[in-house]
């Protein structure tokens, strides 16, 4: 069990980070059209309006909880006056609130998706499979929960953060034993985030790594008006 625990959690990080970098890199290389996020808008929009709204502002708000409060170290948060049960708190409280925004727009984009007919005939097998992995691990965020409000001294999210800390610095041996004795939906909740920079590169995600610069360098269009007599 401590080599699996050292494989999932001190060396799999990596190789999953690999995979998205190499991979991402060798698609935009070579299939440069293919990196989009093939928006189906034409075919239907107040949906897509509703849940990606949702959607993006949920993830923003967990991708920038689990930014900082896994990769700042508790001595920032002390300047700050912020203990580690406060942050616990903090973190129940910001998550599940981010968390269900998201989980409500990523249902209406998952039903949008299945049972739309004009939507579910444009999609391919990965379109579908991003949705549900993205699902599960939303969900088990959520019930992640409900496992921290059992620990409210931070002690499990301290576990996280060491793990987090050593897997950026590439300690990935002190990484695997500050995880070891979380409880297993947090070990799930983590492997399956790897296991998303996975599928990253083949996936429509990868439209999150390109940003629109390219418009605000480029000449106005001058559209003339016609006139009809």
């Amino acid at each position: 069990m401590a080599h699996l625990n050292l494989f999932a959690f001190g060396i799999y990080p990596y190789i999953a980070i690999a995979i998205m970098v190499i991979g991402s890199w060798i698609r935009y290389d070579r299939e440069q059209y293919s990196w989009k996020t093939s928006s189906s808008q034409l075919l239907e929009s107040k949906q897509l309006r509703k849940g990606s709204i949702a959607f993006h502002i949920g993830v923003l708000g967990i991708f920038l909880g689990h930014f900082f409060g896994l990769l700042m170290p508790k001595e920032i948060w002390y300047l700050f006056g912020i203990t580690t049960q406060l942050k616990q708190l903090i973190a129940i409280g910001a998550g599940g609130l981010f968390g269900l925004i998201c989980f409500y727009g990523l249902t209406v984009l998952i039903k949008r998706r299945l049972f739309n007919p004009r939507i579910r005939a444009t999609s391919n097998p990965m379109d579908i499979a991003i949705l549900f992995l993205l699902y599960a691990q939303l969900i088990l965020g959520l019930l992640s929960i409900f496992v921290s409000m059992g620990h409210l001294d931070g002690a499990e999210m301290l576990k996280l953060m060491a793990w987090a800390q050593n897997t950026v610095t590439f300690n990935s041996v002190a990484a695997a034993e500050a995880i070891s004795g979380v409880h297993w939906i947090f070990k799930l909740h983590v492997f399956l985030g790897m296991t998303l920079f996975v599928v990253f590169p083949f996936s429509r995600l990868v439209h999150m790594l390109s940003a629109p610069v390219q418009y605000v360098r480029r000449q106005h269009q001058i559209v003339r008006q016609r006139f009809v007599r």
